[in-house]
């Protein structure tokens, strides 16, 4: 029998299916999302099950969020022991949970401080804040005057002082008047922050994610995040890092920051060695997807600019936050996750790299650690690439275009080589139905 949800409405039942659940969300939900047409019910490591019964693989991982795998029962339990006591004090009050917490995680990163939050884009909008005082503090920048440089194609999120400096049109138009204080140039070119740094003394920081995801999965030269860490030690300017998506293992180390390193722990407090970044920011995968936790660390110098009542969540640095990220960390570490991506990423852009070598659907792979993309030999207008994510669905594995034309590929960290194989299987007959005759 196909596996169905009960609904109570008053007294009455109805059992639901896919496409009942799909249009009690269009009618009832904002159309802020374009899903593809599953309804999931149920997720255990890599893998995923829709309310009919139907298994997937999981190659998105909630956009990076289930890098420990689906459910994992560790974060689970640390999940379900912390609700049980306390949930919430806000941070009017001090709990027995977030000191040990601050301790672990600062150690863990190689920070002095951290400052939590809920959702990615509040991090972001938590690290602007904190270098914009620095600049006027620390660096006698004049108040109003402070200027944060960006990326052309950057993602950092949606809320309406990000989006002042997106390209993202979908995500801009109409959503005006913008916030000012950006200046935005190209990723991945030195020359270009290099001029930007000289001609504007009133920079305060460079926020920059070290691969661009959402983008498309652009990976800059090996060279370009340790000559950002230089070029902002010599201007005294913050780098700010934002590894929201690239963070806690994805790209084969602990940070992509950390460049190739094997690091399972930070190697950030070697700085003479690392492109090290003065504010790194992070969410998703810091729970393990099991509970919306983002934070952003910092040393003393830059996070004591902060003062009471000056930034704050109700829910930031909540105790059921501050248990979780414990376990999901600590699992990232005890499971050898980063190592893993380092060689199932290797494997997969290997195999797919032999695909390709006499495909005419596919253009390249590119990525690192298991954060990598597909570019599909059509227009970005076209809807080729969405019409092979809706087949691979229907050939069990779940993945997502990104620009039109690219297909994102990051499934949980937790996969093995058996089952990466068996997807690798799965993507590439998928492909062969879309090779033209």
């Amino acid at each position: 029998m196909a596996k169905t949800l009960v609904l109570l409405i008053g007294m009455a039942t109805k059992t639901l299916l896919t496409d009942q659940f799909i249009d009690l969300e269009q009618r009832h939900g904002a159309h802020n999302y374009h899903p593809l047409p599953v309804v999931l019910d149920r997720g255990e490591g890599v893998y995923l099950w829709d309310v009919e019964g139907k298994k997937y693989f999981d190659f998105l991982s909630a956009y990076s969020a289930v890098n420990q795998g689906h459910c994992h029962p560790r974060i689970v339990q640390a999940l379900q022991e912390q609700s049980q006591q306390l949930c919430l004090t806000s941070r009017a009050f001090h709990n027995s949970v977030f000191g040990p917490f601050s301790a672990f995680i600062t150690e863990y990163f190689g920070f002095d401080k951290i400052l939590p939050m809920n959702s990615g884009a509040e991090a972001v909008e938590t690290a602007i804040k904190i270098s914009r005082k620095w600049g006027v503090q620390k660096k006698g920048i004049p108040q109003e005057q402070a200027q944060i440089v960006v990326c052309h194609n950057n993602f950092h999120g949606r809320t309406t002082t990000i989006i002042s400096f997106s390209d993202d049109q979908v995500a801009k138009k109409d959503f005006g008047p913008y916030t000012p204080g950006f200046i935005s140039i190209p990723h991945n070119d030195i020359e270009a922050l290099q001029d930007t740094f000289a001609s504007n003394h009133n920079i305060v920081g460079f926020l920059v994610e070290p691969i661009q995801g959402e983008a498309g999965i652009f990976t800059p030269d090996d060279t370009y995040l340790r000559t950002v860490q230089q070029l902002c030690n010599e201007h005294e300017i913050l780098f700010i890092a934002d590894e929201i998506q690239t963070g806690i293992a994805r790209t084969g180390s602990l940070l992509a920051v950390c460049g190739n390193c094997s690091c399972e722990a930070s190697c950030l407090r070697q700085p003479d060695t690392f492109a090290a970044p003065d504010v790194l920011i992070l969410g998703k995968a810091l729970s393990g997807g099991v509970y919306p936790v983002s934070a952003v660390l910092a040393n003393n110098e830059v996070m004591d600019v902060i003062q009471p009542g000056e930034h704050g969540s109700t829910f930031g640095g909540n105790p059921i936050a501050a248990a979780v990220t414990t376990a999901a960390l600590n699992v990232v570490k005890d499971e050898n996750l980063a190592q893993n991506a380092r060689k199932l990423g290797q494997l997969f852009r290997d195999l797919m790299n032999d695909y390709i070598k006499t495909s005419k659907i596919v253009n390249l792979i590119r990525g690192k650690g298991l954060l990598n993309a597909i570019v599909i030999n059509d227009t970005p207008d076209s809807e080729t690439a969405w019409n092979i994510c809706v087949k691979l669905k229907e050939n069990g594995l779940l993945a997502k275009p990104t620009h039109g034309n690219i297909i994102r590929f990051a499934p949980p960290l937790v996969m093995s080589e058996d089952e990466l194989i068996a997807c690798v299987d799965i993507i590439t007959k998928t492909l062969q139905t879309f090779e033209p005759n």
